[in-house]
């Protein structure tokens, strides 16, 4: 994990989400998600109304219901919204608690997997859920109830705030 970091978005009693951050990048994958869509008239709407979701999931939980199922059974991979809408966000559902932000873009194509995009989205979810199941098996990642602990020397993931806010 010493390439990504793991950044909190938001902690409420009810939510904490997070987001993913690149060795090297100035922004977030939610931030880089959030910049390219908020000056674009056609789906700027759309990012409005994920951002709301986002806002209502901080305050009341991440329900199951309120996400589209993405990636394979065995893992967590959702995407927001479920209404209808061209723009996907994909996420990581770990509990009605916990919730990890990603990245994405407009949804062109019945499925994300023929988008190499979105695609890519998704794989990078699906990798680094693997990575945390991969890092509790060795006791350096603790996820409780409500947050995704990580310790140890060769990583740099963290739990540092995220220049995101509500209020985008």
């Amino acid at each position: 994990m010493s390439e990504i970091d793991l950044v909190l978005v938001n902690e409420t009693d009810n939510c904490t989400i997070y987001t993913l951050q690149f060795e090297g990048e100035n922004e977030t994958e939610f931030e880089r998600f959030y910049n390219k869509f908020k000056d674009d008239a056609v789906y700027n709407p759309d990012l409005m109304r994920i951002v709301a979701f986002i806002n209502k999931i901080a305050k009341d939980g991440a329900f199951e219901r309120l996400f589209r199922p993405e990636g394979k059974m065995s893992d967590h991979v959702v995407a927001l919204p479920v209404v209808s809408s061209k723009l996907r966000l994909y996420c990581l559902r770990l509990s009605d608690k916990i919730l990890i932000l990603g990245n994405g873009g407009v949804k062109n194509t019945r499925t994300y997997n023929v988008d190499d995009s979105l695609r890519g989205y998704v794989i990078t979810l699906q990798n680094f859920e693997k990575l945390l199941k991969e890092g509790q098996k060795k006791g350096f990642v603790t996820i409780t109830e409500k947050t995704i602990e990580i310790k140890g020397e060769n990583q740099n993931t963290s739990d540092k705030e995220s220049k995101t806010s509500n209020n985008e």
